[in-house]
């Protein structure tokens, strides 16, 4: 199937910010789940239900008397309850009641007397015990959570499991930690964990040690062992993975200057990595980010006016400071954005704000098939710029100079496959991990960050926005400063 142009699809309109009166019934306030049924189907049941005299409030709050979920367990819309009322910081103790209530409440014209029959089961908890939903997707995690001692203790050791190339063991840990990220306040003892998905034993292990001893006797050694921290400073290289720093380690090398002094063979762009080595190990601050996208902006403008470049990764998601610059490119005309890269790096280049850059051409087309190709690849086969730019500074490091050198990816997106692209390219790496994992497991779905695939109905799922793809996929959108999982 070609690749053809989307035409935008008007969503449905939302109801109403708030509720147009008391309404006929005024001891019952609703508020409809949108989780799984969907923006459209609620707008249409909202409307259903107020031009039957129902009050209904799109948002929660302590006035809400019965809450009505589709398709939803007791303990996902439980757990929705506890999102909204942190969120809002209103109490109150509703019903929570499957469609079927509110079906024959709108036969009858009335709300009907709620029975057994129509309330969701939840399964009560242990004191000091948290639900949590198994996939990091369906999970909201800010950038600043309670449990950072154990987290960190658990991202080491995910680390130093990639350093030895065990894939299952570093995600594993990584799992045990977007598990702590998500919880709502600090965990104190290991039994208040209960039994909550993604924390093995062995994680429960090192967070027993944290707990009790303030550190993990196994996470310092790794820290001081040799090997970690050689990997660490090979693998901060621009352009070095993990096989070509355990090579490295493998063949004795174990500084900078051994990389130097030895003669060791790089690439084109190690070699700029290596010469800014101590820039681009340097945090970018948020306006740094702001001023290299600002400076984008503009040779986009004069290249091809109307492109909107869009600042993307952890900045996205709320971070004030990074290891390096995403910026995806599009243009609402379909087709547009062909060759822009090219002339964008270009004017860039003679401006003297490019150090380093290798640029690659799109190579996705959508197929028709079981999956997208490289449905299941890590990256995507966007046209992209990988660079480094000369960032003019005032003060900090390379203030002497005037200038410091900072990662920016340049990524062109199909105004269509824009919305895949920005999804992607927000993050975090888990998140998407787990949002792909998710689609492929309960949906049978391929999603990556060009389309959407339903494998089921052998059909690719076009949207005009994130929101949308959270949609088809059946799960509630979580906003990007959520997903620092």
């Amino acid at each position: 199937m070609a690749l053809v142009p989307l035409k935008r699809r008007r969503r449905a309109s939302s109801p109403p910010a708030g509720p147009p009166g008391p309404g006929r019934f005024p001891a019952v306030v609703l508020c409809l789940v949108e989780k799984r049924m969907g923006a459209s189907r609620r707008a249409f049941l909202t409307q259903l239900a107020r031009a039957k005299g129902f009050r209904v409030d799109r948002a929660y709050s302590a006035a809400v008397t019965h809450v009505v979920s589709e398709q939803n367990s007791g303990a996902e819309v439980a757990q929705w309850l506890e999102q909204q009322r942190e969120e809002c910081g209103a109490e109150g103790n509703p019903a929570l009641l499957d469609i079927s209530w509110f079906t024959e409440s709108m036969g009858a014209g009335r709300p009907v007397e709620i029975e057994s029959r129509h309330r969701l089961r939840v399964t009560t908890l242990a004191p000091h015990r948290w639900q949590m939903a198994p996939y990091a997707c369906q999970r909201r995690t800010p950038l600043l959570h309670s449990n950072q001692p154990l987290t960190e203790a658990l991202e080491t050791l995910a680390e130093e499991a990639g350093f030895s190339g065990s894939e299952g063991r570093s995600l594993a840990f990584t799992r045990a930690a977007s598990v702590l990220k998500a919880l709502p306040g600090r965990l104190s003892t290991l039994e208040e964990l209960g039994p909550l998905p993604g924390i093995g034993e062995h994680s429960r292990r090192v967070i027993q040690d944290v707990l009790e001893d303030g550190v993990c006797a196994e996470v310092e050694r790794v820290k001081l062992s040799e090997r970690y921290q050689t990997m660490k400073l090979f693998t901060k290289i621009f352009g070095v993975g993990v096989r070509t720093a355990s090579r490295w380690y493998q063949e004795g090398l174990r500084t900078l200057v051994d990389l130097q002094e030895r003669g060791t063979k790089l690439t084109r762009q190690q070699q700029a990595g290596l010469r800014h080595y101590d820039d681009l190990n340097t945090p970018v601050e948020r306006g740094e980010a702001e001023s290299i996208s600002r400076a984008v902006q503009g040779a986009v403008q004069r290249c091809l006016p109307g492109t909107s470049v869009t600042l993307a990764g952890g900045f996205r998601r709320g971070k004030p400071h990074g290891h390096d610059v995403d910026l995806l490119l599009t243009h609402p005309e379909a087709g547009r954005e062909a060759g822009l890269l090219s002339r964008v790096v270009s004017w860039l280049d003679s401006q003297d704000l490019i150090l380093y850059q290798h640029s690659q051409e799109n190579s996705y087309a959508l197929q028709e098939g079981p999956e997208p190709p490289g449905g299941r690849d890590v990256m995507d086969r966007f046209e992209r710029c990988f660079s480094i730019f000369r960032l003019e500074v005032q003060g900090g490091p390379g203030a002497a100079r005037g200038w410091k050198a900072v990662r920016v990816d340049l990524v062109v997106a199909p105004i269509s496959q824009f919305p895949f692209a920005l999804l992607g390219w927000t993050g975090s790496r888990h998140f998407e991990r787990e949002l792909r994992r998710f689609a492929s497991h309960e949906r049978k779905m391929v999603l990556n960050s060009h389309a959407l695939y339903d494998s089921r109905r052998n059909l690719f799922l076009p949207a005009v926005s994130e929101e949308e793809i959270f949609q088809h996929l059946g799960l509630e959108y979580v906003p990007p400063a959520q997903r620092n999982t």
